[in-house]
């Protein structure tokens, strides 16, 4: 998809999310300025005062849907942007709290809240394409720079971005990591995990956490079964993949005890 003017305008919005992305657009710098240099920044409030009307030609959208308030507001988003890329695990897949949809949050809000009825809050967390058409899609938590340089620049010019789907397995052994499943017995997501962190955990003999969401064709029986072998009972496994991108690995959850533990990866 070809951005075509001579100036494109870049907006960056934020949802219900800990900010975590937008500041890794931040920590950018160097890089950074060299888009400023290139677009025109019109709606960035986590780096500039600068508020423009739109349209946009390219909208960064963090976090997730989680009021009515947002419902409205992405619309709008949508209809102002050119070109919608949703980034972060928040964007993607409703993000850690999309962990409500699996709880009673009137509940929860009796017990958190003196006044519960002055929170205007939806019973789920989803994620930015439940709602509206999205152009392209940046796991993670938080997500990869060099991804989403990627893919800035890549619109700049007018070519499709390239943002890998093999799996954090792949990293490892590309960084030539041990296995932690195989030399430790360590629980670890890779397997089934999309690539972009670097295989930063495997890296400190810690297991995948599943940042970057499922892989696109995840062997969920067969990971199942590995994370059995490494001690975890069926409610581990629904834990584990419940965590940064619960709404995107929700099959996976739904894993059960009939699952073959000895089927292969």
């Amino acid at each position: 998809m070809t951005i075509a003017t001579e100036a494109p305008t870049l907006a960056v919005w934020k949802f219900a999310s800990c900010d975590g992305c937008q500041l890794s657009l931040l920590d950018c710098e160097d890089e950074l300025l060299a888009v400023a240099g290139r677009v025109r920044i019109a709606h960035f409030l986590e780096a500039t005062r600068r508020v423009e009307d739109g349209p946009f030609d390219v909208s960064l959208v963090e976090g997730s849907i989680t009021t009515p308030g947002d419902v409205e507001r992405i619309h709008r988003v949508r209809q102002l942007s050119r070109v919608l890329v949703t980034i972060g695990a928040c964007a993607t897949a409703g993000g850690v709290q999309a962990l409500r949809n699996y709880a009673d949050v009137a509940e929860y809000a009796s017990v958190v809240y003196a006044r519960p009825d002055y929170v205007a809050t939806l019973a789920t967390s989803t994620p930015i394409a439940a709602h509206v058409p999205v152009d392209y899609e940046l796991a993670g938590c938080p997500v990869d720079r060099r991804q989403l340089l990627e893919v800035i620049g890549a619109l700049l010019v007018g070519r499709k971005p390239d943002v890998p789907a093999h799996s954090v397995c792949f990293e490892c052994k590309q960084r030539h990591h041990v296995c932690v499943v195989v030399a430790h017995g360590t629980p670890c997501l890779g397997p089934v995990t999309r690539a972009g962190c670097g295989a930063l955990c495997p890296a400190f003999q810690r297991g995948c956490y599943g940042c970057f969401g499922p892989v696109v064709a995840p062997n969920a029986a067969a990971e199942a079964g590995l994370l059995r072998r490494t001690g975890m009972s069926d409610d581990d496994v629904q834990r584990a993949y419940r965590t940064f991108n619960a709404t995107a690995f929700v099959e996976l959850a739904q894993v059960s005890a009939n699952d073959d533990p000895g089927e292969s990866r």
